[in-house]
């Protein structure tokens, strides 16, 4: 990482209620990221747990389109190293967002590690 870049986290612990795989569900706001201006963001990584007893996914969303999934096992975890990576450019949005079964609930706790340049 260079002098001029700079890390960003978007972390937390969140409940969660499965609304269908077929469904992404924000999975809160703070998850949320506008880039600045003059700046590009790149996710380099992801790390995420599931306490509940299902299979749930974590979707990386840029301007509300999925562009990475993530599924997380039941009471598992998983850290993701991207080695591909998309620059997403001044004024996009990302966010995260979460698909799980209807049956599912819990706590899921998210790390995703960005780099602004």
């Amino acid at each position: 990482m260079s002098d001029s870049s700079t890390p960003r986290f978007l972390q937390g612990l969140f409940a969660f209620k499965g609304a269908g795989f077929e469904t992404l569900v924000v999975i809160d706001d703070s998850l949320t990221l506008t880039v600045p201006d003059g700046s590009t963001l790149q996710a380099v990584y992801f790390r995420g747990g599931n306490s509940s007893d299902e299979m749930i996914t974590i979707a990386l969303m840029h301007d509300g389109k999925p562009v990475r999934y993530f599924p997380i096992a039941a009471q598992g975890g998983t850290h993701v190293p991207l080695r591909l990576v998309e620059d997403f450019l001044e004024g996009a949005e990302i966010s995260l967002a979460l698909a799980a079964p209807t049956s599912a609930s819990g706590t899921v706790v998210i790390d995703l590690g960005v780099v602004e340049f």
